[in-house]
């Protein structure tokens, strides 16, 4: 029954970041949508799809930093942004995904396998923040859920090729788009419900 729940319940969220875009709100959304509770719900963001390589470039410099600041421990600590996976095999599983993202040719900008924890919480289930970026629509990280702190970043150089992405991803469900109000109309004109 479980296994069979899981193929029902599969999700993959995109959030896509127009050139025009205030970066730094977006930024700010995006580490709470891809890292909050460690990717670990239904609704998290493990897919920005950039329009453009200079807001590409500005959304991946600013992600740095705030994974940066991050500080990963046990849950009880409510210092910690971040706390472990909820299982060892849920742990090595995304570790797994990240390892693909990078034997496929992701560039792994951020990588969170090797974070380290306060002392007598080494053995946790703790995988720090990891981003992507150069993410591509064949790759294992784009086409399945991975459930975990790891966003990857796709470039595409129109709108109409992010909704096209979106539109046929097998498991589409939600979507965000951070733009000025100029595109307001546009993209829902392009994303077929």
């Amino acid at each position: 029954v479980s296994s069979a729940a899981s193929d029902v319940y599969k999700r993959q969220n995109h959030a896509v970041l127009m050139p025009d875009a205030d970066v730094g709100n977006a930024v700010s959304a995006l580490m709470g949508a891809a890292y909050g509770s460690c990717g670990e719900r239904c609704m998290a963001i493990p897919l920005l799809v950039a329009v453009g390589d200079e807001v590409g470039d500005a959304v991946i410099a600013g992600l740095k930093t705030e994974i940066a600041k991050m500080k990963v421990g046990p849950g009880t600590d409510n210092s910690n942004d971040m706390g472990p996976l909820v299982t060892k095999p849920h742990f090595e599983k995304v570790k797994a995904y990240v390892d693909s993202g990078v034997a496929e040719g992701a560039t792994l900008v951020v990588d969170g396998r090797g974070v380290k924890v306060a002392a007598g919480h080494e053995n946790g289930y703790f995988l720090g923040a990891c981003l992507f970026d150069n993410v591509k629509p064949g790759m294992k990280i784009y086409q399945e859920e991975i459930f975990g702190p790891v966003l990857g970043v796709v470039r595409v150089k129109t709108l109409q090729e992010a909704m096209q992405l979106i539109n046929d991803h097998e498991y589409g469900n939600g979507t965000c788009i951070f733009l000025s109000l100029i595109h307001i109309s546009e993209p829902t004109r392009l994303l077929s419900i």
